[in-house]
């Protein structure tokens, strides 16, 4: 159960590696054709850019598939963590940050307001070599806001 645990945690966490790589240097890269979408106003609800979720869930996929196959050892977990980060990346990006679905529109706390400032930063060029911030989660602490007076008196010291 613990290389279980350890597995899903080394799928979500690198896939934030991952992501921030295949960012930079494929999709601002070679394939900046399929990527331009995302950088440019569109018309519809679905951009060239959603191809990337094919890229990115396959390997997630096979390891899930090959885990069950094997009696759910480690492979299934990895899976299932690369699985979790693609959802959370669905959940942040394209709901919280660009708000393609109109869910949770009132988040308003420090570190959401971090993540938008960072995507906001990438999105302000659409060169694809001008622009900074390829993360999702982990982002530099200088797109965060200063703590407010509520974020003080509230006692706590944490991110948001």
């Amino acid at each position: 159960m613990i290389s279980g645990i350890i597995a899903l945690a080394i799928g979500f966490t690198g896939m934030e590696v991952v992501a921030h790589l295949m960012h930079k240097y494929v999709m601002h890269g070679f394939l900046w054709s399929l990527h331009r979408s995302h950088h440019q106003k569109g018309k519809g609800f679905l951009e060239k850019n959603d191809l990337y979720f094919l890229i990115f869930a396959s390997p997630g996929i096979a390891l899930i598939v090959k885990g069950v196959n094997s009696g759910f050892d480690w492979t299934f977990f990895l899976g299932l963590g690369i699985a979790l980060y693609g959802f959370t990346y669905l959940l942040v990006h394209d709901i919280i940050i660009h708000q393609r679905v109109r869910w949770f529109t009132k988040f308003n706390n420090r570190y959401i307001r971090a993540l938008r400032a960072a995507h906001k930063a990438h999105h302000a060029n659409v060169d694809k070599d001008a622009a900074v911030s390829y993360g999702m989660l982990w982002i530099d602490t200088k797109y965060f806001p200063p703590k407010t007076i509520s974020d003080k008196l509230s006692g706590h010291n944490i991110l948001f």
